[in-house]
């Protein structure tokens, strides 16, 4: 990789403050939802859900804004491009990206939809169950970009979830278009199952032949290839891309490269809290490895303790030094 670029990994995604609240089965089904997965809402079913709910912890999110606030936290040279309003939770997540130490530059839209907001049940298992209204995020498009930013780039990433808007996705194109001309990278998150159903045919067209590094779950990979086993999906991506890095929740992770399969153990840090982020620091720690020239192994192993760290917290940002954690397990 080009020792002259200034950042490691340059990332665009929704631009999402999270409100995190704590809701029991009946609640969830209550509202017709379906546990573990992501449901997106306008804004009059936002204000409703937020009225019934009371309040909740509030914090920056989105997906692939998680994973660069996880390598801005590891040391890495993070970026971030995605839209929020000039609005009082656009000015929070403007703030708590900066925080960590991830460049963010995108200018706030002055008018049009609010800054786009994701309200988090987590039930007593931890698992999550996402409302996400979209707001002024999805308003994305190639102006937007800082193409200067992407060039500069080890790696690009981007989240699936950027394909329900048109304008995003053709922004999500022109930026892979730039990072590849300059020497760069294309990774890509699948995001959620829901989201594979609904853009499948896209997604394969992307992962074999735009995309350098994949990250999927057991559940948004099965999905993808219509597969009947977490084997069979394994069996499809192989060669698809040149590194396929599979989540599979309490069994740990396998990264896929050639004719290589790499198991890697989960990191049990302490009791299971929240699932939300899991996925997002998963990458964060794979592609800050990655980008400092780490083997594989070694990339799976940061992403896996990185993942095991968040879960014991509530939020998808994590609360204690994952440089300092790094150093603790893996030196």
């Amino acid at each position: 990789m080009s020792e002259q670029k200034t950042l490691d990994v340059v990332g665009i995604g929704n631009a999402i403050v999270d409100v995190l609240v704590q809701a029991d089965d009946a609640v969830i089904e209550g509202f017709g939802l379906t546990k573990g997965t992501m449901a997106l809402i306008d804004q009059d079913q936002a204000e409703t859900l937020y009225g019934k709910l009371g309040p909740g912890l509030e914090t920056s999110g989105g997906s692939a804004a998680n994973t660069l606030a996880g390598i801005a936290q590891l040391g890495g040279r993070a970026g971030f491009i995605g839209r929020v309003r000039d609005d009082q939770l656009g000015s929070i997540f403007a703030h708590d990206i900066r925080a960590v130490g991830t460049r963010f530059e995108t200018p706030a839209a002055t008018a049009g939809a609010s800054t786009a907001r994701c309200l988090i049940l987590v039930s007593p298992d931890a698992q999550r169950t996402m409302c996400t209204y979209l707001g002024a995020s999805v308003g994305l498009d190639p102006s937007d970009l800082n193409l200067e930013m992407v060039a500069q780039a080890k790696v690009l990433y981007l989240e699936g979830y950027l394909w329900d808007s048109d304008e995003a996705k053709a922004a999500f194109l022109a930026a892979a278009k730039v990072a590849k001309e300059n020497g760069a990278e294309v990774a890509l998150s699948l995001s959620d199952a829901f989201c594979v159903e609904r853009h499948r045919d896209s997604f394969l067209e992307l992962v074999d032949g735009h995309v350098d590094i994949l990250f999927a779950n057991e559940m948004e990979i099965t999905s993808l290839y219509k597969a009947n086993s977490f084997e069979e999906a394994v069996q499809a991506v192989r060669g698809q891309c040149r590194i396929a890095a599979l989540t599979r929740s309490e069994q740990g992770s396998v990264v896929l490269s050639g004719d290589q399969s790499i198991t890697i153990q989960p990191f049990n840090l302490g009791a299971l809290v929240d699932t939300t982020g899991a996925g997002d620091l998963y990458a964060g720690g794979f592609l800050h490895a990655y980008t400092q020239g780490e083997s594989l192994e070694r990339c799976g192993q940061l992403a896996s303790l990185c993942a095991g760290q968040v879960v014991t917290q509530l939020g998808p940002r994590s609360q204690v030094d994952l440089k300092a954690l790094a150093q603790t397990h893996l030196s």
